[in-house]
Formats: structure tokens, sequence, C-alpha cells
């Protein structure tokens, strides 16, 4: 038997996919846009603050070499002078440290619209991740071929800027006279130098980097697109099966009408059009402001079933056409008749009480 071709993905992921996504931890982000951002904030940093920390550094490495004689570098000193320079690099690079750290957080937020996901199943084990055979199919996937090809072409692009900038050196000759000019001299150059190579390599890689934020958000969306097939599938699981919930509400409203044909022979009169629509009332008088009350309604089949029931247990038929249509329209079962009714009903029920020799003395319809 030939198997079905499958379907292909054509159709927009639906909300609850994404969500599913999200709660996988398949977001689409890209890391060059990461790296990229922290690479020029650090360079623009470190461009900031190297004046000073070069002074501190000379200061300290002067302070060192005038004392290494009466430096004390015993272990019980060893604690004491960790500290001390840990104290030293975290004062001169505690902003940088910070700056790279914000910048990292930021890069990742912003490429979600600054939305926070955490994934508990991403940071479930899978077996996949450790399989051999797995691992051979995602080396030789479309995906690796992209990153292979974003990998030579990012390393051509920082090899010919490095290429061209230290040629210009080179030419000018700047390099040549190095020997002749002091260690701050040569120190400031090469710093200049290093932001320099920085800023134009860290900036190309950025453009580079949004291009591939681009490609991931494409890619992303790509993978989360379904069959139709799976749109079905998913409404059906979400919104239930259509032929189950048609059933369902078949059921409730039999149910419902066994319990208001139940209440019938409790009427003190059914009201009719005479044949289209009935209208069942229940009155009764125990305080002044008791209004009568519509107990069972109903078209066609259902009208003549309230009327049978009614005849069976001597329940009086009445019929006013105006009012069996405006009631059928504008009253639900359980509510009281609306008071513009009031002296029509009345009449009614004073009538039928008349008949029956109970005189209607024991409460006031208009209330």
């Amino acid at each position: 038997m030939a198997e079905k071709p499958a379907q292909e993905k054509t159709e927009k992921p639906t909300e609850r996919r994404r969500q599913k996504a999200i709660d996988e931890g398949q977001v689409a982000r890209s890391q060059e846009l990461n790296s990229a951002g922290i690479m020029l904030v650090g360079i623009f940093v470190l461009s900031y603050m190297a004046f000073n920390s070069m002074s501190e550094f000379t200061s300290m490495a002067k302070y060192i070499y005038n004392n290494l004689s009466s430096i004390d570098l015993s272990v019980s000193s060893i604690p004491g002078q960790t500290l001390g320079i840990v104290g030293f690099i975290t004062e001169n690079f505690g902003i940088f440290f910070l700056s790279i750290l914000i910048t990292g957080i930021i890069a990742n937020l912003a490429q979600d619209k600054f939305k926070i996901h955490f994934s508990q199943k991403a940071l479930n084990p899978k077996f996949s991740r450790i399989n051999p055979i797995e691992g051979l199919k995602r080396l030789f996937s479309p995906d690796s071929l992209v990153e292979l090809v974003k990998g030579i072409l990012k390393l051509a692009i920082v090899g010919y800027i490095a290429f061209t900038i230290l040629r210009e050196h080179v030419v000018s000759n700047q390099f040549w006279v190095l020997h002749n000019v002091t260690v701050a001299e040569m120190m400031t150059f090469l710093g200049k130098l290093f932001i320099e190579l920085g800023v134009k390599i860290g900036g190309v890689l950025f453009i580079m980097a949004l291009f591939d934020f681009a490609y991931q958000k494409w890619r992303h969306e790509k993978k989360l697109k379904m069959t139709k097939q799976e749109v079905k599938e998913e409404r059906k699981q979400h919104e239930g099966n259509p032929q189950i919930k048609s059933r369902m509400r078949s059921v409730q409203k039999e149910l419902s009408r066994n319990r208001m044909m139940a209440d019938v022979p409790d009427a003190t009169v059914v009201v009719t059009n005479p044949t289209f629509i009935a209208i069942a009332i229940k009155y009764e008088p125990k305080e002044k402001s008791d209004a009568p009350v519509i107990i069972a309604k109903g078209k066609r089949k259902i009208a003549e079933k309230i009327k049978k029931i009614a005849k069976k247990h001597d329940v009086p038929i009445v019929e006013n056409k105006p009012l069996a249509r405006t009631l059928y329209k504008t009253a639900e079962i359980g509510m009281e008749i609306p008071p513009i009714f009031y002296q029509t009903v009345a009449e009614i029920l004073a009538q039928i009480f008349k008949e029956k020799g109970n005189p209607l003395t024991g409460g006031n319809v208009n209330g």
C-alpha cells in the first residue's frame, strides 16, 4: 500500500504552537549579535578608561619593582595579597566587566522584544544531545553548512580588515620608528591600533550579526510552520471534537427541556398562539410584590407537548396571540413577566380563579 505523501508546512504557526516552542526553549536568537554587541561596547569602554587604567597599572608596576625586597610573600600573606590584587582589578576594570554583563543581558532580551522566558524543559537532559548518530546528522545538516559558510565569511572579512589597517601603518613607516620611542609612547600607539582594529572589525561583525538575526528569525518561523492537518488537529484538541460538542449540546438541551416539561403540571395557566406557541405561567400569590413567573415556553412540537401535559393535569389553556408572541420573544424561563403585561395577565388569572370558584384574594399581580 502506497504511503501518503507528507504534507507541506504552508500554514502560519498558531499561538499555542509558538508557546509550546517557547516552553521547550526554542526561541530565535543570534549568538553573533550578542558577541558583536559585547565586543563593540567593550572596545568603547576600554578606550574611555584606557588612560587612567594604564596610569594605575604603571604605578602598581613601579611600586612592586621598587619594593620587591620588602614585599612579604609568605604563606600567611598570600590571602591578603590576593585580595589586594582582586580589589585593584575590580576598582579599575569593574565598569568594563559590568558593561559587558549588561550588554549581554540587553542583547538577549532585545532579540525577543524584552520578554523573559524560563523553560524547564530546556534544562532537562536529552539523549539526542549525546547520541553520536544524531550528532553526525547535525554535523552534515543544512544548518551546519550555513554556519560553516558564515564562519569562513567572517574570518575572511576580519582578516581583510586587519590586513588593510596593518598595511596602512606599515606603509606609513609607523612600525619602524617604534624602537626610537619611549615605552609609554609605544603603548599609546599599540592601544590606538588595538582600538581602531576593534571598532572597525566590531562594526562589520555587528552588521553581519543583524543579517544573521534576520536569518535566525526566518529559520525559526519556518521550523514552526504547520501543515493544514496539524492546524486541524490542534483546533480539535483545543476546542474539542465538533461532533462530540454538538452531541453534548443536544443532551444539555434535552435535559433542560425535560426539566421544563416536569414543571408544566405546576403551571397556573398556559397562554397559546393557539397552535404555534405555548407559554406556561405559574402564579403563587404570597405577598403583594409577587408576580407570575414563566416556567416553560416553546414552539411547534414543544408547544404541542406543553399543551398536552397541561390538559393531562387540568391546567387551564388560554388563547392570547399578542401576549404569547411577545412573552416568547422578550421573556426567558424563570423570569417574572415584565410589568407591562401585569394587567393582561391579571385579567386572565382573575377569570381562571373565578371559574374555579377561588377568587384572586391572596395577592395582586400589579404589585
